[in-house]
């Protein structure tokens, strides 16, 4: 079994840690220790740095698993918890990996959702995600991709790195074509609630999807590594139980606190990128209007990342490479199989987004001076 490189995580490791702005990183505005502890009251501090660090249970800690539960409005049964949404889709693509059976997943989309299967022998077949169609996330498509192999229909909403999100009426209808067909649609939600406009709902409301989703992206608290999947089949949930046993056995008990409380304190947790989001996509709609002459976009519906295109058809990742010699950090397209366009996060710069776009800016005029000499 043999893993394709994991080129956005190279790409990150190789510069983020001494870049000046990093505009390639999909997160929110970070949290300390400190400051997710301050949201708890006294008890539960107290608990924290009292707490024995043993195992938690396979499942997730109880207490952890109400909170999520009543965040999806769904029983506390159906709530596994994981090690990020990585593991959740680690167990996902092992359990569909029957000989002759297919997955269908978005492209561009995260390494991890193409990845996985094709390492397990599964045919992967794509529904694309293009700049052509507005960044729709077309169920139709995705459908006429189905037949009686498939196994699994992977959405991911608001997507990464588009940030293109699917209504609920198309997520109903694609629910409804996968379950009279025991075809599991699984609903990924990591970036689920930050949008830009229309909201749309949690897929955990439909009894034949599988929600995952974690901490790392709208809650901004990837250190805590938490993740967890809804799912309201009981022999489903048997098997990621076991999976998970055999994987990772459970998360960390000092990261499950944490996330509890983050979780039950989810209005300023979510409110903090969701205010960094709406003002740092407002200067980035400013800025793509001032250099449409060099970038083309699609404004995002959700989530915190945009995937723009260079106008003259120039190699994304050269353009990438000499903006990051020049502490600018973005993500080139090839890291989304996608080389035409690079991935730029406008929420991890907080306020210092102001300061990153005047350096790119200034970037840009440099670049395209040289493009036009040559």
């Amino acid at each position: 079994m043999q893993l394709k490189p994991f080129l956005l995580d190279a790409w990150l490791d190789q510069y983020e840690h001494d870049i000046e702005f990093n505009l390639a990183a999909s997160t929110g505005p970070t949290w300390t220790v400190n400051e997710v502890l301050a949201l708890a009251d006294e008890e539960v501090r107290h608990c924290f740095l009292n707490h024995k660090l043993v195992y938690s249970r396979p499942a997730g800690a109880d207490s952890l698993r109400e909170a999520i539960a009543e965040m999806q409005h769904v029983p506390v049964e159906s709530v596994q918890i994981v090690t990020g949404a990585s593991e959740a889709l680690v167990a996902l693509m092992w359990l569909a990996a029957e000989p002759g059976a297919n997955v269908i997943v978005p492209l561009p989309g995260f390494t991890t959702f193409s990845a996985l299967p094709e390492s397990l022998g599964l045919e992967t077949r794509f529904y694309h995600v293009r700049r052509e169609n507005g960044f729709r996330i077309d169920p139709e498509v995705i459908k006429r991709l189905a037949d009686a192999n498939t196994k699994l229909i992977l959405v991911n909403s608001p997507h990464n790195p588009t940030g293109a999100s699917i209504s609920d009426e198309e997520m109903e209808a694609l629910h409804d074509f996968c379950a009279e067909r025991g075809i599991q649609l699984v609903s990924d939600e990591v970036y689920h609630p930050i949008y830009h406009g229309r909201q749309t709902r949690s897929a955990a409301r439909l009894p034949h999807a599988t929600v995952i989703s974690d901490l790392s992206k709208a809650f901004s608290i990837a250190g805590v590594r938490t993740g967890w999947m809804i799912e309201h089949d009981a022999e489903r949930r048997r098997q990621y139980w076991t999976a998970r046993a055999y994987f990772s056995i459970s998360n960390t008990t000092t990261g499950e606190i944490l996330s509890e409380i983050a979780i039950r304190k989810r209005d300023v947790v979510l409110g903090k990128t969701q205010e960094a989001s709406t003002r740092n996509l407002k200067l980035l709609e400013g800025f793509m209007a001032e250099h449409r002459d060099v970038l083309g976009w699609i404004p995002p519906a959700g989530g915190m990342t945009a995937f723009p295109w260079l106008l003259s058809a120039e190699s994304d990742r050269r353009f990438c490479q000499t903006a990051a010699e020049r502490g600018i950090l973005l993500a080139p397209g090839d890291c989304f199989d996608v080389p035409s366009h690079f991935r730029l996060g406008f929420a991890a710069a907080g306020d210092n987004f102001s300061q990153a776009l005047d350096r790119f800016g200034a970037f840009l005029k440099n670049w395209s001076a040289k493009v036009a000499i040559a």
